[in-house]
């Protein structure tokens, strides 16, 4: 399928450059949230990262104003979907919430619009049933920051069909990004499975005494040559992230050893999210940040 018109529903840190990584690539994308606030906020960190491009020379100030003007937000899921060939889901990780989004696109969506998810843990066969359209259900899994991060995940659901996939996969490479395609769905498929083994041995360590979360993170990057340690890591993407997937995970399971960590679960509920909040396991107002307290 040609993709003409991109609909991307959830205005947050991945929503958001999404939205702009299919303007770049010449499609006109609506960008949904039910916060005009965000989408405000969403075109102006946008708006920042594409001039540094600009800045350096590696994009002209035309096609910049050219990408800009591709794109339009709404407070109105309807009206985004109306009109899409494909839609990209990027809302909070919660299942419920992602069934609803689903159906609300099904109803709003013409009859060929490919529906994604962007879900980093949830499988698209737990949203298909939520849809007329199982066939044109699948994961489609950006890396944070999608602008930056060359890999998307395409993952085939229970009743994904090739076509959907194809097309999928087509719409990556046309933003400039590597697709890696998943024959089996399995909760958190590649990249996330080897990191979330890694993140789970970490906090065992730290909730064990074994060594504080900044020296954990100082051994994964000097003696594993990661960039960022595990924790480090958690803070760039958001610890709500991970603890929603974990919950996620530990409703389904209802295994003690699925269930958040305790130092993040502390975090969590404090407000303290990380880079985006300005303190996680690490405190953002210093430079370099220094560790926080517990």
């Amino acid at each position: 399928m040609d993709i003409k018109t991109l609909c991307v529903t959830g205005a947050g840190q991945m929503g958001s450059q999404i939205a702009i990584l299919g303007a770049l690539a010449g499609i006109e994308t609506k960008l949904h949230d039910i916060d005009e606030a965000q989408l405000e906020a969403a075109v102006a960190a946008n708006k920042k990262h594409i001039q540094r491009r600009v800045d350096k020379g590696k994009m002209s100030a035309q096609d910049m104003t050219a990408a800009f003007e591709r794109i339009e937000t709404t407070t109105q899921l309807d009206r985004a979907a109306a009109g899409a060939d494909f839609v990209i889901e990027a809302v909070v990780e919660r299942l419920d919430v992602k069934r609803e989004v689903f159906a609300e696109l099904d109803r709003a969506c013409p009859e060929h619009a490919i529906l994604a998810t962007n879900s980093s843990y949830l499988m698209s066969s737990e949203l298909a049933g939520a849809t007329s359209r199982p066939d044109k259900v699948c994961n489609m899994h950006f890396f944070f920051p999608p602008l930056v991060m060359r890999l998307v995940e395409v993952v085939r659901g229970e009743a994904t069909s090739e076509a959907t996939l194809a097309t999928t996969a087509s719409l990556a490479r046309r933003m400039g990004k590597q697709a890696v395609l998943l024959h089996k769905e399995m909760p958190g498929f590649l990249v996330n499975r080897i990191l979330r083994a890694l993140s789970n041995e970490a906090y065992f360590l730290l909730e064990n005494g074994v060594a504080s979360f900044e020296d954990i993170d100082a051994a994964c990057r000097l003696g594993l040559n990661h960039p960022l340690g595990p924790f480090q890591l958690s803070d760039f993407s958001g610890l709500d992230i991970g603890y929603n997937a974990r919950m996620e995970i530990f409703n389904r399971t209802g295994r003690e050893e699925d269930a958040p960590a305790p130092s993040l679960k502390r975090r969590v509920e404090r407000g303290d999210l990380g880079r985006k909040t300005g303190r996680g396991f690490y405190d953002y107002s210093t430079d370099p940040p220094t560790p926080t307290d517990d």
